[in-house]
C-alpha cells in the first residue's frame, strides 16, 4: 500500500525525474565506461558482454517509451524489502527509506525491482508467486505485464556504475 501511495503522488509536483530516456542514457554511460557491477546482473547475464546487454534493452526502447507515456507515476526508485519500514507488532508498513532514486518514471520500473527482491527473499517459488499476486491485487493491476517487468530488470543493473 505504501508503494501505491507513492505512485499516487502528483507527477506534476515531483521535482525529480527518472524517465526511461534518462535512465537509458545513464545505462549508455555506465556501459561505455565498462562500469557495470556484475554482482547486480543475474547469473545468466554475467558472461554476456555489456554492449550486448545494452543492445537487448535498446531493442525494446520504443515500445517501453510508449508505455511510459501512459503510466508515468512518482516512483520510489529502489523499492526493495529493506527500504520498507515495518511495525513489528502489526506487520504493517509504516514508511519508506532510501529515496535517492525517487522520481517520475513508469510504475513498472518500481514494480520490477520490488518483485525481483521479493523473489530473492521468499523461501519457495510458490511463496514468491503469491506475493506477486498480492502486490498486483493491492495495486489494482489485473493483468501484470511480465515482459515489461523483465525489461526493467534488464535495464536496472546497467544504471548503477
Amino acid at each position: 500500500q505504501q508503494l501505491g501511495a507513492v505512485h499516487s503522488l502528483s507527477v506534476d509536483q515531483c521535482p525529480f525525474e527518472r524517465r526511461l530516456s534518462r535512465m537509458f542514457g545513464r545505462a549508455v554511460d555506465v556501459v561505455s565506461r565498462n562500469a557495470v557491477n556484475p554482482d547486480f546482473l543475474p547469473d545468466e547475464d554475467k558472461s554476456t558482454p555489456q554492449l550486448d546487454l545494452l543492445a537487448r534493452v535498446e531493442r525494446e526502447l520504443p515500445v517501453r517509451l510508449d508505455q511510459e507515456r501512459t503510466d508515468m507515476v512518482v516512483c520510489h526508485g529502489d523499492p526493495c524489502m529493506p527500504n520498507f519500514m515495518v511495525d513489528p507488532k502489526t506487520l504493517q508498513c509504516t514508511g519508506l527509506i532510501d529515496l535517492g532514486r525517487l522520481g517520475t518514471a513508469d510504475r513498472y520500473a518500481d514494480l520490477a525491482l520490488m518483485i525481483a527482491n521479493a523473489e530473492e527473499n521468499w523461501a519457495a517459488p510458490d511463496e514468491a508467486e503469491r506475493a506477486f499476486a498480492v502486490l498486483f491485487n493491492v495495486l489494482g493491476i489485473e493483468a501484470p505485464d511480465r515482459e515489461r517487468l523483465a525489461f526493467y530488470l534488464r535495464l536496472d543493473p546497467l544504471t548503477w556504475g
